[in-house]
């Protein structure tokens, strides 16, 4: 009889992680990040099972949050009513390992965590809510993603997020990460603190910290002295001492904390510090936290925080803190009610070794108090609570709109359909959903959420911790803040400012020390570093400052100027063209040659559109389209009136006796004439667009502090051959039209197509010299005003005047009237 060599031994994973859930007929899932966890390097030794080498408390407020939210729901008649809503709720442990074995079970409707198997458990997860880091969100939302299940955030992750043509299904409930940072600046400038150190993580996020917030310090004239990055979980970090002999003059520092990692960064601080020889004590640590950090303090910061005379911190406004004492029962209370609250078993799968203990709700829980319930979601101002009802009135929404219609037939009511995953996104991000979600989360003027904040500063004393709010960070316009001091608080922030502060002579003479000078005219150039090339030097040449990007925009004054006329200009056209079309049957309609006038107001309108694709920022395909489309479109435009033109001489020269120029006549002949004038510039566009393509381009050279976004044409003699090709057009259309102006009153068109290519021709003359003068937006407000100066003319002598003797005049709209002359 064979045997088998290698025989299969299973083996339960020695973390042990847990979901818990309660069934519902409509289930929202949920990634959480409540346990610190460190796990050893997989081995290929052994089974690959989940190494853990250290583990902290796990925060329950945060499955708690479900718990609560989810109950009340279900309590509330007014809401999902006659639906059980459930939840799913799984632990990440901080790790892309962890969550990706999260969501495996989430996505297996099965008993093995296998996706698309749907014999066993039968839950219908509509959405998913996490609290995860960025690169945790992205990660979770690749996964998601295939299924369209909504992904609901309730953390301030990356801006990078946002982009729907990447995470179509992803829906941030906070503003992103670093919207504080402005407020940041503002609060030093305010106390005066010139000289800062930068502390944070070695994530994304940090490197992001590091990156945005130096130059904004710069370009506010605040210093950034030394600047420290450190792995999250303090494992290796890499610090050269020797360039430390600046940290003993900082007394404020700006630390990027991130809720793993919030620790780990204060006792590195403190370690670099203790290497100082002078005393250290008395230190200000402003941090982006946005989140209540009483719990944190309380229990995560040991004697390595002495050196600290107060952290700075910010919570949404209106904030709802904890009503926290100083004893261990509130936190002991908590853990004891987590773990009562669930009845927890293990799967009968066989066939696993990554296997979920299922955790699920009891029934017969004893309630918990109010006071006690508002403690516990005011450890997380209620985000995730706050998150939970919003997707449930979203819920209630789509069954509302008709997911949960059902008929009748024969006497019985046919079964309601179950509400999908990807039906929910129409109620989704949308005002109404944000307006009945987290508390002091707004949309600003560009439709992106952001909240006012309070400035909470933690002062230590004495092995204790005392709270203070000292005043708020109100919302002013999309990129700044407005501080609001709280007048009960001025002299506490009187020696808070004693504290962090140092003069600003001290800043200076650290750069004159270390020899940075910046485009200086001394003869020792050795010593001078000059500027990159998106900065330049500020007054005093000791500090490079990023120089600001300039572009003709449609928030600016020009840009909205320029906006206004083409749309106004617009609808005049639309106006027009509607007159020609309802009177087409008229006399002085017909006589001026009907198809050609809708051919030139079709061109005209075109033309007025063009110069939306010079407003804005420059993007390839405006700066593709940009010229080229003007170009044809003008071209098309020119070659109606022309045609037209020499459709009047023609008429006037077949009514003399014996001249055969009558068979010309028609719209053949007009056709002809704009389909050549035109497809020579088609054909001169597309030679430019495959030859010398336009692309956008920074300039940083032509302006001393600004850097001008713009687009390059490729080819400068193709940029001119076009506008000369026009420029061509019009003067044949003004000489004819000028040798034809004394024809007979009935043809009498001839003398409005002089003047209006005479201010044609007057607009793109003085256009020249003009734009070869000026640089940046302004070069492009020039064209933007010649193309629709130069259309105006036409559209105003060529039509207004038969709109005149149409609409107010229509005795003189007559045939005996055209005819008379």
């Amino acid at each position: 009889m064979l045997k088998n060599k290698c025989s299969l031994t299973l083996q339960r994973d020695l973390l042990d992680p847990k979901n818990r859930y309660r069934p519902g007929e409509v289930s929202i899932g949920g990634i959480i990040s409540a346990t610190q966890a460190k796990f050893e390097r997989l081995s290929f030794k052994n089974s690959p099972l989940t190494q853990v080498f250290g583990m902290e408390l796990t925060e329950y407020w945060k499955i708690l949050s479900f718990f609560f939210a989810i109950q009340n729901i279900n309590q509330d008649s007014h809401i999902l009513p006659n639906i059980t809503l459930g939840y799913n709720i799984y632990e990440n442990y901080f790790d892309s390992r962890k969550t990706s074995d999260a969501l495996l079970d989430l996505l297996s409707v099965g008993e093995a965590n296998v996706p698309n198997y749907t014999c066993g458990r039968q839950r219908n997860t509509v959405a998913v809510l996490e609290g995860a880091e960025t690169g945790f969100s992205i990660q979770i939302s690749s996964m998601l993603g295939t299924y369209k299940i909504p992904q609901i955030s309730y953390n301030f992750v990356s801006q990078i997020l946002r982009d729907k043509a990447a995470f179509p299904f992803f829906y941030p409930m906070l503003p992103a990460e670093g919207f504080q940072y402005s407020g940041m600046v503002k609060l030093l400038l305010h106390f005066k603190w010139t000289l800062v150190g930068l502390l944070a993580p070695d994530t994304d996020q940090g490197q992001k910290f590091m990156n945005t917030l130096t130059l904004m310090l710069i370009k506010n004239g605040i210093c950034p002295v030394v600047s420290q990055t450190f792995s999250p979980t303090g494992q290796k970090i890499s610090i050269k001492f020797h360039e430390y002999h600046n940290w003993k003059q900082v007394n404020t520092f700006l630390y990027a904390a991130e809720l793993n990692s919030i620790s780990a960064g204060i006792v590195i601080l403190y370690l670099v510090l203790e290497r100082i020889k002078e005393p250290v004590a008395g230190k200000v640590l402003m941090t982006t936290v946005l989140w209540d950090l009483t719990l944190y303090l309380t229990y995560g910061i040991d004697s390595s925080a002495l050196f600290l005379h107060s952290m700075v911190s910010f919570v949404l406004k209106p904030n709802q803190m904890t009503k926290y004492d100083a004893d261990d029962h509130f936190h002991w209370s908590i853990n004891n009610f987590a773990e009562k609250a669930f009845r927890c078993f293990y799967p009968k799968d066989a066939f696993s070794v990554k296997v979920w203990r299922r955790c699920r709700e009891r029934e017969e829980l004893q309630a918990v108090s109010l006071e006690m319930m508002d403690r516990i979601l005011c450890l997380d101002n209620y985000f995730i609570y706050d998150t939970i009802w919003a997707v449930a009135r979203a819920l209630h929404a789509a069954y509302l709109s008709g997911f949960k219609r059902t008929k009748r037939e024969g006497g019985k009511d046919l079964e309601t359909p179950k509400l999908k995953a990807w039906q929910l996104h129409p109620f989704l991000g949308n005002s109404e959903f944000y307006n009945g979600s987290i508390a002091g989360v707004y949309l600003d003027e560009k439709g992106e959420l952001t909240a006012d904040l309070e400035i909470v500063d933690w002062l230590f004393h004495n092995w204790s911790i005392h709270t203070m709010m000292f005043g708020s960070l109100e919302k002013q316009g999309s990129l700044d803040f407005n501080i609001m001091i709280n007048p009960k608080s001025v002299a506490e922030m009187d020696q808070l400012k004693k504290v962090g502060n140092i003069r600003l002579e001290t800043c200076q003479s650290l750069y004159i020390d270390i020899k940075l000078c910046y485009s200086c005219s001394f003869l020792d150039t050795e010593e001078c570093s000059k500027c990159p090339a998106d900065q330049h030097p500020n007054n005093n040449r000791d500090c490079c400052i990023p120089k600001i990007k300039t572009f003709l925009s449609y928030q600016e004054k020009l840009g909205i100027i320029l906006t206004s006329i083409a749309l106004f200009l617009s609808l005049i056209t639309c106006f027009v063209f509607g007159i020609f079309i309802k009177f087409q049957e008229t006399p002085i309609v017909k006589a001026n040659n009907r198809d050609l006038s809708y051919i030139l107001l079709v061109c005209l309108l075109l033309s007025f559109f063009t110069p939306f694709l010079f407003i804005g920022q420059p993007r390839r395909v405006t700066c593709l389209l940009r010229q080229t489309a003007f170009s044809i479109v003008f071209s098309a435009a020119i070659s109606a009136v022309l045609a037209k033109t020499i459709t009047v001489v023609l008429a006037f020269w077949a009514t003399k006796p014996g001249n055969n120029v009558q068979r010309w006549l028609g719209m053949s002949l007009a056709n002809s004439i704009i389909l050549c004038c035109s497809g020579l510039q088609v054909v001169f566009c597309s030679i430019w667009l495959a030859a010398f393509p336009p692309f956008p381009e920074s300039d940083t050279h032509s302006q001393s502090a600004e850097i001008i976004l713009q687009c390059n044409e490729g080819s400068v003699a193709m940029f001119y051959g076009a506008l000369g090709y026009m420029g061509f057009l019009a003067a044949v259309c003004f000489t004819v039209a000028f040798l034809a102006r004394n024809l007979p009153g009935s043809f009498n068109e001839a003398k409005l197509i002089t003047f209006s290519m005479l201010v044609f021709c007057s607009v793109w003359v003085s256009f020249l010299p003009t734009y070869l003068s000026t640089k940046g937006k302004y070069m492009v407000a020039v064209q933007v005003f010649s193309i629709l100066a130069s259309n105006a003319g036409l559209l105003g002598f060529i039509f207004l005047p038969k709109c005149f003797i149409i609409l107010l005049r229509p005795h003189l709209n007559t045939k005996e009237h055209v005819m008379s002359k």
